[in-house]
């Protein structure tokens, strides 16, 4: 044990003082600042940007439909040709012209109409355009039925079920997908950390066998705890470079944020609900002031404690099965380009975790599958941490799905390290030749 102590520093203070791990260590957390900033300013101004529509309505109808709103404005021309018209849009810089024709119908109106634009318009601007339109000919339908406007303002608005839990507690639209989305992105951290730091040992492991190094260093250590030493030692490593990423990174967003006075809430699509709305949506805003207050409180109810100290324990599991099978790999080939053919086996389940993950947690974070991919030890560091976000126990993940997740990530773990122990044992010393999946079958014969 006293060497496999040795062999933890040795590699642990062999990555720390490397000049990229320095400078990364370093650089990242300033680099993923400025990202942050970036967005923020140009979010900014792309809010601070009104998209103007130039409107030419030769029609009786939609004299007063088309009405600005945040970050759009409609300007029409009136007593000019629709060439005259499209000139002054296109010199003007418009996002567009909107031609009405005089008609003798709506239905014939809107048939005819054009939107005329330099290049293909936005998503955005068409929906609200089409929305006018939509909402007028329903109308104009259903007053050819006998139906008044007043009765299809009434039929318009819209009705949302109210849901509560068996408890009386208020339950609100999304948040699962808000808290699987959360447990995701710490899912997606473990992955990268695996990438990353494995390929970091498996690197090691190549560099000191085509050196010749190992040959010194195994004649006085066991393979098996060299490998070992390895991969806590590169862990550990990976562990101090992600914790300084994440305190540097907090200080300096706090320290950007005070100095160029950013509103967090300007990156999200929170502020454009209530900033787009005009006319009859604006007294919904108070609704929608309590509704936000209730996602805030139910963003403050993830058990964070609990969630941050799973991730440790899941990605301590689940980083030591993997690094395993990158060390096993470094110590099967001569070059790192002979691994291309042993790599993907190792990311495809991971990749499968952050997809199959997304789309069953989202939709039933208890589903069979959601609960088999949390369950499964390839898998389950990162499904699991999608639903955890929900909490332990009632309503939440049941307690001995976590505690069987776990046991059998220990379990996976030390099979995966006594079958990678015996391919490190063995391929340490071959050269010169190419393994294959036969070979290293045979290999754990030995």
């Amino acid at each position: 044990m006293h060497k496999l102590g040795l062999i933890i520093k040795r590699e642990y203070l062999a990555k720390v003082r490397n000049k990229s791990f320095v400078v990364m260590t370093f650089l990242s957390p300033i680099l993923m600042v400025g990202m942050v900033l970036l967005i923020a300013y140009l979010t900014k101004i792309n809010d601070n940007e009104r998209q103007v529509v130039g409107v030419l309505n030769e029609s009786d109808y939609f004299t007063n439909d088309f009405v600005g709103s945040e970050g759009t404005s409609y300007l029409h021309f009136n007593s000019i040709s629709l060439e005259a018209a499209k000139d002054s849009a296109a010199g003007l810089g418009y996002v567009g012209l909107l031609h009405i024709p005089n008609r003798a119908n709506l239905e014939e109106l809107a048939a005819q109409s054009f939107f005329y634009t330099k290049d293909v318009p936005s998503t955005n601007i068409l929906d609200k355009i089409e929305g006018v339109f939509e909402d007028r000919l329903r109308l104009n339908r259903l007053q050819e039925l006998g139906v008044s406007a007043q009765d299809f303002a009434t039929m318009e608005n819209r009705f949302e079920l109210k849901t509560a839990t068996f408890k009386g507690q208020k339950n609100l639209k999304g948040i699962n997908e808000i808290k699987a989305f959360i447990g995701g992105a710490f899912g997606y951290l473990i992955m990268m950390f695996i990438i990353i730091y494995g390929g970091f040992v498996m690197r090691s492991v190549i560099e000191e066998k085509t050196s010749r190094i190992i040959e010194v260093i195994i004649s006085s250590v066991k393979p098996f705890h060299l490998m070992l030493g390895k991969i806590i030692g590169t862990s550990l490593a990976g562990v101090t470079q992600f914790a300084i990423w994440i305190v540097s990174a907090s200080l300096l967003m706090l320290v950007a944020f005070s100095i160029f006075d950013i509103d967090p809430s300007a990156l999200s699509a929170t502020s454009d609900i209530t900033n787009g709305m005009t006319g009859e949506m604006a007294p919904q805003v108070p609704t929608l002031d309590k509704t936000m207050q209730l996602y805030a409180q139910e963003l403050y109810d993830i058990p964070w404690a609990m969630l941050l100290t799973f991730f440790v324990i899941y990605f301590i599991l689940g980083y030591l099965i993997y690094s395993s099978i990158y060390a096993a790999i470094g110590a099967a080939v001569d070059s790192e380009t002979d691994t291309q053919q042993f790599i993907f086996p190792i990311i495809l389940p991971l990749m499968l975790a952050i997809y199959v993950g997304f789309f069953s947690v989202f939709s039933n974070p208890h589903g069979p599958i959601a609960v088999g991919f949390s369950l499964f030890p390839l898998t389950s560091p990162i499904v699991m941490l999608m639903r955890l976000p929900g909490g332990i126990g009632e309503g939440g993940v049941p307690i001995w799905q976590v505690l069987t997740s776990i046991i059998l990530l220990i379990v996976t773990f030390v099979g995966i390290v006594w079958l990678a122990a015996k391919i490190y044992r063995v391929g340490i010393l071959m050269y010169g030749k190419k393994p294959t999946y036969r070979e290293l079958w045979k290999w754990l014969k030995y």
